[in-house]
């Protein structure tokens, strides 16, 4: 099986594909590939997922039984012309996948959010942390860190005080990641989950 992963950043493009592999190729007899493509912001993916999605999955020179592409934006950012009735975390994610999805109108197409922020993931497992952040994480569901101090404003935050030193995205996030159990933060965080479970369902 083969998959597109169209990210906004160079950190998504770094840590998403390997992270998410890990998980897919524990529950199948063969691995599956994944290709990351990267933009540079939210905006610049928006702008072109429709035209790049429609490109790959109608390439004439592929199986269209063994591929799909998956989209992933961070919750925390962009904004949509969501419903009035819309005003939780997981409506409004709902109701932006199905928008997007609906733009694309490719069945093996799929759009998901990481809530609010890729750093959510990494909340799932306090003890991949150096101790000093580790003491000062939040005991709440990782996913529910919020927009008011994001998880990579949180990081930054903790590690300034903690530590004397920066989170660096790039360097930290990929490091952390390579520790992190993809099934614990599955267990933990259901936005996640959802990607997942939606991954693996492609390959069924």
């Amino acid at each position: 099986m083969k998959y597109y992963l169209l990210v906004e950043g160079h950190t998504e493009e770094k840590v998403v594909a390997p992270f998410v592999k890990r998980w897919l190729d524990a529950q199948l007899p063969h691995p599956v590939s994944i290709s990351p493509i990267k933009y540079h912001g939210y905006g610049a993916l928006l702008k072109d997922v429709v035209t790049r999605s429609r490109m790959i999955l109608n390439n004439p020179l592929a199986d269209p039984a063994g591929i799909a592409v998956f989209s992933l934006l961070d919750y925390y950012g962009p904004s949509f012309p969501y419903p009035q009735e819309c005003d939780t975390v997981t409506e409004r994610c709902q109701w932006a996948k199905e928008y997007i999805e609906s733009q694309v109108g490719e069945a093996r197409f799929r759009h998901h959010f990481a809530v609010h922020e890729l750093e959510a993931w990494l909340l799932s497992e306090h003890a991949i942390f150096p101790a000093e952040i580790r003491r000062h994480l939040p005991q709440r569901a990782p996913e529910t860190v919020n927009t008011t101090e994001p998880p990579k404003a949180l990081l930054r935050r903790l590690y300034r005080q903690h530590t004397g030193k920066n989170y660096k995205e790039t360097v930290n996030g990929p490091d952390l990641f390579r520790k992190l159990d993809p099934n614990d933060a599955y267990k933990k965080c259901p936005h996640l989950s959802a990607l997942l479970d939606d991954m693996l369902s492609f390959t069924q």
